[in-house]
C-alpha cells in the first residue's frame, strides 16, 4: 500500500506544472526623452482616447505631409479617466469598450529619433483604434499569458508628444463590476455546505 502511495506522489509531482507569473511586460520602444508616465486605475480599461498631430502644411501652393505622431493618450478604468499623458492637441480618436471586451494587442510604429508615430489598440473582439501615420519602425506588444489583457501603458512624453511606450499585461479580478468573465464564472459555482 505504501509503495502505491509513493508511486502516486512521484507521478503527481512529475505532472505538476509550475504556475506562471500572471503578469508580463512588453519593453518600451522609442527615443525615451522627457517626463516618465504610467497610467493607473482600478478595474478593467473601459475606454481609450488618443490624440494625433499631423504636421501637414502648404508652402507656395505645394502640400507637404511630414511625419505625424501621437501627441497624447488617456485610458478610462471603470468610469474614471486617467490623466492625459502627453498633450490634448491634434485630432482625437476615441473607442469605448463593450462589456467583457479588453485590449489584447498594442502595435504601431515609432521614429527612433523622436516620437511614437502610429498606435493601434486591438481588442479581444477584433475591434481596433488607430491613430497617427504608419511610417518608421514597427512594434507589436501582446501578453505572454493567455487570458491576460492590457493593464497599463508606461513610457515618456515631452512638450510635443509621446516619445516612448511600453505595455503591462495582467489579469483583472472584478467584484461587482458586471463586466468580468471571472465574475460570471464565480456566479455559476454552487457552494458545497
Amino acid at each position: 500500500m505504501f509503495s502505491i502511495l509513493v508511486v502516486t506522489v512521484i507521478l503527481a509531482s512529475c505532472l505538476a506544472m509550475p504556475i506562471k507569473d500572471p503578469y508580463s511586460y512588453s519593453s518600451a520602444v522609442g527615443q525615451g526623452g522627457g517626463t516618465p508616465f504610467a497610467s493607473y486605475g482600478e478595474g478593467r480599461i473601459t475606454a481609450v482616447r488618443v490624440w494625433e498631430t499631423n504636421n501637414n502644411y502648404y508652402y507656395y501652393y505645394y502640400y507637404y505631409n511630414s511625419i505625424a505622431y501621437i501627441s497624447g493618450f488617456q485610458l478610462r478604468y471603470g468610469s474614471t479617466w486617467s490623466p492625459v499623458f502627453g498633450g490634448e492637441w491634434g485630432e482625437k480618436q476615441e473607442m469605448e469598450l463593450f462589456n467583457d471586451e479588453a485590449i489584447v494587442e498594442v502595435s504601431g510604429k515609432y521614429n527612433p529619433a523622436d516620437y511614437i508615430c502610429y498606435l493601434v489598440l486591438t481588442t479581444n473582439m477584433g475591434r481596433t483604434l488607430s491613430a497617427g501615420q504608419p511610417s518608421q519602425v514597427s512594434f507589436n506588444f501582446y501578453p505572454a499569458n493567455m487570458g491576460n489583457e492590457l493593464r497599463l501603458l508606461s513610457g515618456r512624453f515631452n512638450g510635443a508628444g509621446i516619445t516612448s511606450i511600453g505595455a503591462h499585461w495582467g489579469l483583472v479580478y472584478m467584484e461587482g463590476a458586471g463586466n468580468s468573465t471571472l465574475e460570471t464564472a464565480l456566479e455559476t459555482v454552487t457552494p458545497i455546505i
